[in-house]
């Protein structure tokens, strides 16, 4: 018979070993991403990039892999390229293309032979290449590259002063305009396609990637975004445009002069897919517009469907696009025909990867191939059907953390000044019937973005701590309709943070919140939803406003969007009255109220919301002897970037939420 400190030693070491299965902040380390998937012409194949994390390197080291459908064996193409990116099978599918860098770190097409052999550098080019696309005949590809600079004798002898306007405020130089250039396959005959001070579209996280290009089906033209330089926050100011390869002459092709990109050719090339912000007004949806190849008889399809999309791509019959969109608590996909008729797929359990943009691919024969999670599984790769079904998961990457002892996900619903509203909870891995957890809130960014059953790392390692993670959506978010995503119009807090409250209020509902320890928490919008919340209701033990937008009149000078900030109020804040509803949607002006002790967090060079806004947070709360730590991340970007600083922005979280709420 066993002693009884056996028995309690036994109990405690399993009571260790299963605290110790749970989500702990080095198991970002394990997550291996995956993406850009796309299938060889015939059907067969199916090529994607998996990213695994080298903690000694702080950085992803990335995998071309290539896999059988049929006997579901794969295989590495390259492996530890930096910068690996946007492979593409040739047309005739004996070759596959992608983006890598060269021995001086820019990135070059290369093109690499299935039946073997070492992959080459089609383009040579001494700025990068941000994107590219096979011709259809297979025999050439065209380039996007920023021009050289004009001025680099003039600048490396300091005569560098450059023009300033909406440019954000981290500029240092004049950067050159990206142009279209045309290489044959055997990387001869490079010439240049369009020229001029403005600009093709690019793009920087997090945001879609740039508006592609998109062949006609003859080889003859190009379809391209274009806007009039590269100044951000002249951005806005999209086209879409022709360019005929022969000639080199370039049009517009639908008449708008901004808010537009994304054009697709149909595979007859009779028509033209594009988006567009519905009536021209970027508080508005994402719709799917389409044309005849003329640039004639404009309609909006989707419209009926409502939601706001983020990526359109033709089926191959040509007689609908597949396009998709969060929708409640889901993401999910529709084929949308092209008299504005939609159906949606069925993808079962599985929430395709939509953050600004779908992660998918079509064969010939209409299946699809697209990363998904779900709630307690990462992103994998799934294949349906061109009529969906169960999705067939095609790849096991993540079966490490998706065996962790997660916490269950729930769907909370509430309505709030005539809106049907949902948000995620998050509950503890361990969680006891009849027990009160205290709640963290962790909004999410955007406005335009939403919260669903997608597997969330962060809101899971937040959880085992013991805590319920609350994820709420509120007005602006792009999960409810039109009507819903621009109630954020000149009511950027006060709506929002009703809607948030009256989650809140559901959950405590359910009877399982300590409502003496609650905190609230996010990052971008999620920070300036924080930095209202917590100064107009006093019921957190603490928040955490990382990389907020503190005061708007900062992001109308300052930020990479400034000029567009305008669009989100009546305009510019120094005209007429409009500083008035700037100061007044702007948490700084009631930092006072705060009662809560107060983390603030943001990276250096963040352009997207600039450091001054935390710098005023920081001096407003301290001033008014309210409790606060400004914590700054030594990096460029909205977000760090690398593997060590985000486990390190979560230990941080945690701890200081632990700190509070424990």
């Amino acid at each position: 018979m066993k002693s009884p400190l056996f028995i309690l030693a036994v109990f405690f070491a399993c009571a260790a070993a299963s605290q110790a299965a749970t989500i702990v902040p080095e198991d970002a380390y394990k997550l291996v991403s995956v993406g850009e998937p796309v299938f060889s012409p015939d059907g067969t194949k199916l090529v994607s990039i998996q990213g695994r994390v080298d903690v000694t390197g702080d950085k992803r080291r990335s995998t071309l892999v290539i896999t059988d459908l049929a006997t579901k064996t794969s295989r590495n193409l390259t492996v530890d390229r930096l910068g690996l990116a946007e492979p593409q099978f040739a047309p005739g599918g004996d070759a596959i293309a992608f983006i890598a860098q060269d021995a001086q770190k820019h990135g070059q097409v290369f093109l690499m032979p299935l039946d073997g052999g070492d992959a080459r550098a089609l383009t040579k080019t001494k700025d990068g290449v941000q994107q590219y696309a096979w011709r259809p005949d297979g025999d050439a590809i065209a380039y996007v590259t920023q021009d050289p600079n004009p001025k680099k004798v003039a600048i490396e002898k300091h005569h560098d002063f450059f023009d300033l306007a909406n440019d954000d405020y981290l500029g240092r130089e004049y950067s050159p305009p990206s142009h279209i250039w045309l290489v044959s396959r055997a990387g001869t005959n490079d010439h240049r396609l369009t020229s001029g001070t403005w600009s093709l579209a690019t793009s920087y996280p997090p945001s879609p990637p740039a508006s592609p290009l998109s062949w006609s089906p003859d080889g003859a033209s190009l379809l391209f975004t274009r806007v009039p330089d590269t100044r951000d926050g002249d951005a806005y100011r999209s086209q879409i445009m022709r360019v005929d390869v022969a000639t080199k002459a370039v049009t517009p092709v639908t008449g708008h002069d901004g808010f537009e990109g994304y054009a697709q050719y149909s595979p007859d090339g009779k028509k033209i897919a594009y988006l567009y912000s519905r009536d021209g007004d970027p508080n508005n949806e994402n719709d799917v517009f389409l044309m005849d190849a003329d640039g004639k008889n404009a309609v909006d399809v989707s419209k009926t469907l409502d939601r706001s999309i983020f990526r359109a791509q033709w089926m191959p019959d040509g007689k609908s696009l597949l396009v998709g969109a969060h929708d409640g608590a889901r993401t999910l996909l529709w084929r949308l025909a092209l008299d504005g008729t939609f159906a949606q797929i069925p993808t079962g359990d599985v929430n395709p990867a939509n953050f600004f943009w779908m992660n998918n691919a079509i064969a010939r024969d209409g299946r699809i191939a697209f990363v998904a999670s779900e709630s307690t599984h990462p992103n994998e790769l799934y294949l349906v059907g061109k009529d969906g079904g169960t999705p067939q998961r095609i790849s096991d990457l993540n079966g490490a953390i998706a065996s962790r002892e997660l916490g269950a996900a729930t769907v909370v619903t509430w309505e709030n000044d005539g809106f049907k509203q949902s948000g995620i909870l998050t509950h503890p891995p361990h969680e006891v019937a009849g027990k009160k957890y205290p709640l963290v809130l962790y909004v999410h960014g955007g406005p335009a973005l939403s919260s669903n059953t997608s597997f969330g790392f962060f809101a899971q390692a937040l959880a085992a701590h013991g805590w319920l993670v609350f994820e709420p959506n509120y007005r602006g978010s792009d999960n409810a309709g039109n009507a819903y995503q621009r109630a954020v119009y000149m009511d950027a807090g006060a709506g929002p943070g009703r809607d948030a409250m009256a989650g809140v209020a559901a959950v405590e509902k359910l009877g399982i919140v300590d409502t003496s320890r609650m905190a609230v928490s996010g990052w971008s919008y999620g920070g300036y939803m924080t930095s209202w919340l917590m100064s107009h209701y006093h019921v957190w033990r603490t928040a955490i406003s990382g990389a907020a937008v503190n005061n708007w009149v900062d992001m109308y000078n300052l930020g990479d969007s400034n000029f567009q900030v305008g669009f989100e109020f009546k305009g510019s804040p120094y005209v007429g009255n409009n500083m008035a509803d700037y100061r007044a949607q702007s948490p700084i002006t009631y930092a006072a109220q705060t009662t809560c002790p107060v983390l603030v967090i943001s990276d250096v060079g963040d352009v997207r919301v600039p450091i001054s806004q935390s710098f005023e947070m920081y001096h407003a709360l301290a001033d008014n002897h309210i409790p606060v730590r400004f914590v700054g991340i030594p990096v460029d970007g909205h977000y760090p970037s690398d593997p060590i600083r985000q486990r390190d922005l979560l230990v941080l979280w945690s701890s200081w939420l632990a700190d509070h709420l424990n």
